[in-house]
C-alpha cells in the first residue's frame, strides 16, 4: 500500500516538473500554456488564471517566471492556497 502511495506522489510531482518546464520552451512554451489555459484558470479563478497564462504564453518573459517560480513559487496564488491561509 504505502509503495503505492509513494509512485502516486513520485507521479504527480513529475508531472508538475515536466509542466513547468515546457513551459519554459522560449516559443513551444506558448503552445504549452494555451493548452494549459484551462487549468489554471480552475486553480487560480477565471481573472488571475488568465493573467498567469498570458504571462507564461509570452515566450521569453515566461521562460523567466516559470525559472523563478521554480525556486520561488507561484507570483499568482492558487484561490485554494488562500482558503487554508484563512483557517
Amino acid at each position: 500500500m504505502e509503495r503505492s502511495v509513494k509512485r502516486k506522489l513520485l507521479h504527480a510531482g513529475g508531472w508538475h516538473v515536466v509542466r513547468r518546464g515546457a513551459k519554459m520552451l522560449p516559443f513551444g512554451g506558448t503552445a504549452v500554456a494555451i493548452v494549459l489555459v484551462g487549468s489554471d484558470i480552475r486553480r487560480k479563478g477565471v481573472v488571475k488564471g488568465l493573467i498567469n497564462s498570458g504571462i507564461d504564453a509570452i515566450p521569453f518573459v515566461g521562460l523567466a517566471k516559470n525559472g523563478i517560480e521554480i525556486f520561488r513559487g507561484d507570483f499568482i496564488a492558487d484561490k485554494d492556497a488562500k482558503k487554508k491561509n484563512e483557517r
